[in-house]
């Protein structure tokens, strides 16, 4: 066993257990709820003011600015995903396969997964669009043009999947770019790998491409970003951790990609305790952007934005 363990490092394992099933239990008595519950925001798709309620279904590829046709989400979330497929095929070239024990690698294909089912729906949108220009004006149009309840049902779980995937991918951007930039650049010297051009456009592409989206559609239009979810974001990141532990164990890695990982050292927990506290301001960071969104658009354009 290539890991050694010391009697503080059951204290991180503590840790980390303790966040998993806490997120696992209040997710599923949240998820559970909401199925009774079709007021909860979470995965009915029913939002809290009218013209969202109008959207339903057809929030997944409908713009939040009004007029904007569904192609402009089409064209952004394609050019998103290929300008971040790109950088991670450049990443793979100059790195090769391994650059995948990095948390940044981890967080960029689920959010070009995120993209990729975004292209998916906004395809699928822009195909409605042109049968009947109306397309978003209700959830019946959509029901109607759809002719297919299990269809229409399948097309809501979906837009669950892609819902979750999306609140997953907004709290491990941020904290990404957090430990990166506040943490890594100024104060560790990591010697696999430097700051490069390619490191900066990774570390800025994450986000910058996602907030964009976020500015763009209506998955959240007039609806709180929905605390529970962090729940995902919590086990996306113990699931990396846990990651790291197995390859260290069995030998396959002798470096730790973030030190703060290491648990070959007295101060360990405290640095497993405050990664784990910084997961709610990171999630709080976006979801402040999605309410700054909500609160303040319609007030600046009035006549713009829905």
């Amino acid at each position: 066993m290539a890991l050694v363990v010391y009697w503080y490092d059951f204290i991180c394992f503590g840790i980390v257990l303790a966040a998993i099933v806490a997120s696992l239990w209040y997710l599923l008595r949240r998820e559970r709820g909401s199925i009774d519950d079709d007021d909860t925001a979470q995965s009915s798709f029913l939002p809290s003011r009218a013209r969202s309620e109008s959207l339903g279904l057809a929030r997944l590829w409908t713009s939040c600015w009004r007029g904007l046709h569904p192609g402009w989400l089409l064209f952004t979330r394609s050019l998103s995903f290929l300008s971040m497929a790109a950088l991670l095929a450049w990443d793979v070239l100059k790195w090769d396969a391994s650059i995948f024990v990095y948390y940044t690698e981890w967080t960029f294909m689920l959010v070009m997964i995120y993209f990729a089912m975004g292209i998916a729906a906004s395809l699928y949108g822009c195909l409605e669009y042109s049968k009947e220009p109306t397309l978003g004006a209700s959830e019946d149009t959509v029901v109607n043009m759809i002719g297919d309840q299990d269809f229409r049902e399948r097309l809501r779980i979906y837009g669950c999947f892609m819902e979750t995937i999306f609140q997953t991918s907004a709290g491990a951007v941020v904290l990404t770019d957090v430990v990166f930039w506040l943490v890594i650049v100024p104060f560790i010297s990591n010697t696999h790998l430097g700051l490069n051009t390619l490191m900066i456009c990774m570390h800025t592409a994450n986000v910058g491409f996602l907030i964009l989206d976020t500015l763009l559609n209506s998955i959240f239009l007039f609806r709180p970003f929905p605390w529970s979810r962090m729940g995902y974001f919590v086990l996306w990141s113990c699931f990396y951790i846990v990651f790291q532990w197995i390859i260290h164990a069995c030998g396959f890695l002798t470096w730790w990609p973030y030190p703060f990982l290491e648990l070959d050292r007295p101060w360990a927990p405290l640095w497993y305790l405050g990664m784990a506290v910084v997961h709610v301001p990171c999630y709080g960071a976006y979801a402040a952007i999605v309410t700054v969104k909500n609160s303040c658009f319609p007030y600046l354009f009035p006549n713009d934005f829905c």
